[in-house]
């Protein structure tokens, strides 16, 4: 069975950064692309980031483009969500999915999700 577990969300004051996690299971973690999504109230979900197999190349939506990183320990089944420099707007659910589809971006499975709130 895939699952994913997200961890590391949480409250953040503006200007501030976090750094998520995302544990992997049931499916052969590093022959896959992996990627990072949000939900902010009331918007569809949004991708912010994709990291290739293999981890040499990585893509970001330009909302999030030179404020986040994404990255990924293949030996741990995880992948990272380095964020810095956070604004109010990013304050979102984030999940990681799995990618299946590089052009369209397509996802089949994806975690639960943890809350990121960023606030004075």
């Amino acid at each position: 069975e895939v699952q994913f577990v997200e961890s590391g969300g949480g409250t953040v004051q503006p200007g501030g950064s976090q750094r998520l996690s995302c544990v992997a299971s049931g499916f052969p973690f590093d022959r896959f692309d992996m990627a990072w999504l949000r939900r902010i109230p009331g918007k569809e979900p949004e991708w912010i980031a994709r990291i290739n197999f293999g981890g040499r190349r990585a893509f970001y939506a330009d909302s999030v483009k030179s404020r986040f990183t994404i990255d990924r320990d293949d030996s741990k089944n995880s992948v990272y969500l380095q964020m810095n420099r956070l604004r109010p707007a990013d304050t979102a659910l984030y999940y990681c999915a799995r990618v299946t589809q590089r052009i369209p971006l397509e996802f089949d499975y994806r975690g639960q999700g943890t809350q990121v709130t960023v606030s004075p």
